[in-house]
């Protein structure tokens, strides 16, 4: 398979109702802002294919959810919430790694694609990754356990629509709740970097459409959109 949003874009287009999409390996996986991502048989390559409520906004919120999933199914897998966490905007982190990708991508007719890769078994180099960023894990080396992609499955898809269900009762504000919850780096200083500007300051909170809100030497300033570094 290529990459499981592009397969989600072909069921869509062919008519197909919602489903999650389940690839063994990818010859072409994606990160955010067009990176690669490295896809080794073993790990797990997933996708939601929904039809959200809302506009393209409150669509983008999904990726809260999608890492609140993520979190939840492992810790029910390993049975254990110690050293799992949670990195603005999507990331899930174990013992302070990255384990996750997540990558939506809006498709015609209201559909969405919710891109899920975990490093289950096996992870990038540090060399691949760029100076400064999350250093990458898997599962197994921080953890010692071994989970199939099903068995991720088994646990990430109900705990999806367990948050989804919550979201469409109530809004937002329970998703971000449950989110701060297990945020890392809540109170202490961060590095966030547009692409065009640097902003260094304290991570207070994230604002009701999901901003990072940072507290500056020049004020307090809610960022949409940034890679995040500590």
């Amino acid at each position: 398979m290529d990459t499981t949003n592009a397969e989600a874009a072909r069921r869509a287009a062919a008519g197909e109702g919602a489903q999650w999409i389940l690839g063994l390996s990818q010859t072409a996986g994606r990160g955010r802002r067009g990176r690669p991502w490295v896809s080794p048989a073993g790990n797990f390559y997933g996708t939601l294919l929904m039809k959200p409520t809302g506009g393209p906004a409150e669509a983008a919120l999904r990726s809260f959810i999608a890492a609140l999933a993520l979190r939840d199914a492992l810790v029910g897998l390993t049975g254990s919430e110690a050293g799992i966490g949670l990195k603005w905007p999507n990331d899930v982190l174990v013992n302070g790694g990255k384990i996750s990708g997540i990558l939506l991508e809006g498709l015609p007719d209201g559909w969405l694609a919710v891109g899920i890769g975990v490093n289950l078994i096996s992870a990038p180099d540090v060399s691949a990754v760029e100076p400064g960023a999350t250093r990458p894990v898997s599962v197994l080396s921080e953890t010692g356990q071994r989970f199939t992609p099903e068995d991720l499955l088994d646990r990430i898809a109900p705990a999806f629509a367990r948050y989804e269900a919550l979201f469409r009762a109530y809004g937002f504000a329970p998703v971000r709740e449950a989110w701060l919850a297990g945020a890392v780096r809540l109170g202490s200083e961060i590095t966030a970097r547009t692409g065009r500007e640097t902003h260094i300051g304290i991570f207070r909170s994230i604002d009701a459409t999901g901003a990072l809100i940072l507290e500056t030497a020049n004020g307090r300033i809610a960022i949409p959109a940034a890679d995040i570094y500590f």
